[in-house]
C-alpha cells in the first residue's frame, strides 16, 4: 500500500497568514511514531512558519512554537486539528 494523502488544505487567515495542513495515511508508522500517520501542520505569518506539527522520521510526534520544539502526543487526527487550531488561534492578529 502506498501512502495516501488523506487531506491537503490552504487556509489564508489574514493578508499576511496562511495555514496548511497535509495528512497522510501511511502503509507503516513513521520512525519514532506508533500511527499510521504522516502528517505536517503550518501556520505562517508574513512568510515565517511560526507553528507546525509534523512527525518527520526519526523524529516522532512533536511541534514547533516559534523556537521552541516540544513532543506532541498524538491521539487522532481529529484531535491533532483541533490543537493545531486552538494554537493557531493564539498566534493570529486581531
Amino acid at each position: 500500500m502506498k501512502a495516501k494523502l488523506l487531506l491537503e488544505e490552504r487556509h489564508q487567515l489574514h493578508d499576511a497568514a496562511f495555514a496548511e495542513l497535509r495528512v497522510w495515511r501511511v502503509p507503516q508508522p513513521v520512525r519514532g511514531s506508533r500511527h499510521d500517520f504522516k502528517y505536517t501542520l503550518a501556520y505562517v505569518v508574513t512568510g515565517v512558519c511560526v507553528l507546525r506539527y509534523d512527525n518527520e522520521a526519526g523524529k516522532g510526534d512533536h511541534k514547533h512554537l516559534g523556537e521552541i520544539e516540544t513532543p506532541y502526543r498524538f491521539s487522532t487526527p481529529e484531535q491533532l486539528l483541533a490543537d493545531f487550531w486552538q494554537d493557531v488561534d493564539h498566534w493570529r492578529p486581531l
